[in-house]
């Protein structure tokens, strides 16, 4: 996710950090005294955000790690002002394992929650901190339990929306199931934001609100987008005349090949085998730091990402977001024969859709 900061990985997971977090704890602590002198009530409050958010991590970590039990991996997980994000690389197949990593995230919540009940009946901190590190373990069991109920709402991004979507799954088609799940959600987002403005006057859950609307949506053109693309190559989606460049190219000749026509990404080519992707990005980086005359092949990224000809288009419009590639080389044999971008991919969804109308 752009904008964002690597802070570790735990299980083999990447933990990023949102910029807009460090936003919102520099808030946390004005907010709460920091610029009037009251430096301990603001260090507590962000002391009580950042356990808040361990505990976004463990609720992610939940879902992520119940995934890898499928054979999901986890692309990452994401620190938002709002929450957390585990960006698993797809969804179970099945809506029984959907439910199963979807409720994972709860009860690690509801596990949280008790072992706090259980601290703060046996008075753990000593008799000096006690009342501070009372209130705090208070608040902690509080949020979570908020967290576990909230998360439940059948509203999509949250869990108890991908729960109403799975079991709607087992007995309508996914796609049907996914439209009837989005639109709950919607009307539950509305919900919410009426009640923000006009009853609780809240900006923040108009915030939740606008949050959930737009996420619901897009969960339903993304699981559209996949069933129109089911079963079709990436053959089906390539551009077949296009430009190359050669390893040793000058970098004047992409810039002029990119004035000439409508191509932004150049496949890169040692000999006849594709090395690489020239993106629009990379050729105006090297312009501003090595000149013109710099050869391609100092500037191209050789990562050899490329997609076969014959494998499922799904499959490679996954390794195109994993890696944040605009197109990828397509082979076949070895051979490069055509390249597949997002524009064409979308041109695609457009003419599978008109058929399926005229149908």
């Amino acid at each position: 996710m752009s904008w964002s900061i690597r802070i570790g990985s735990i299980a083999g997971i990447r933990l990023q950090l949102h910029v807009t977090f460090l936003f919102f704890l520099a808030w946390i602590a004005l907010s709460q005294g920091l610029l009037t002198g009251h430096a301990e009530r603001a260090l507590g409050g962000v002391l009580l955000i950042l356990l808040v958010f361990a505990c976004v991590v463990l609720h992610e970590l939940g879902h992520a790690l119940t995934a890898r039990r499928y054979g999901i991996r986890t692309r990452d997980i994401v620190l938002l002002p709002i929450g957390g994000v585990a960006r698993l690389e797809r969804m179970p197949d099945k809506p029984s394992q959907e439910i199963v990593v979807a409720l994972a995230g709860p009860a690690v919540n509801l596990a949280i929650a008790a072992v706090l009940w259980i601290a703060l009946g046996r008075h753990v901190a000593p008799d000096v901190a006690q009342p501070v590190a009372g209130d705090i373990i208070e608040s902690l069991l509080t949020i979570n339990l908020m967290m576990l109920l909230f998360n439940l709402i059948p509203a999509f991004p949250m869990d108890g929306g991908r729960v109403l979507r799975a079991v709607l799954a087992l007995k309508l088609p996914y796609v049907r199931a996914t439209r009837i799940a989005s639109l709950v959600g919607q009307g539950i987002a509305l919900l919410f934001g009426v009640a923000g403005l006009f009853i609780l006057h809240n900006p923040m859950l108009v915030f939740v609100a606008l949050f959930v609307f737009l996420a619901a949506g897009e969960e339903h053109a993304i699981v559209r987008a996949r069933a129109t693309l089911s079963g079709l190559p990436a053959r089906a989606a390539m551009v077949s005349e296009f430009d190359v460049l050669d390893v040793s190219d000058p970098l004047r000749h992409a810039v002029a090949r990119l004035m000439a026509g409508s191509q932004q990404d150049f496949p890169v080519l040692e000999g006849d085998v594709p090395i690489g992707l020239l993106t629009r990005a990379e050729l105006l980086m090297g312009l501003q730091r090595s000149g013109p005359e710099t050869p391609v092949g100092d500037v191209v990224a050789r990562d050899q990402l490329t997609a076969e000809a014959g494998e499922p288009l799904e499959e490679a419009l996954r390794r195109m977001r994993e890696h944040r590639r605009p197109a990828l080389p397509v082979v076949s044999g070895g051979r490069l024969v055509g390249m597949l971008t997002l524009e064409n991919v979308s041109e695609l969804m457009l003419v599978q859709k008109a058929m399926a109308r005229r149908a």
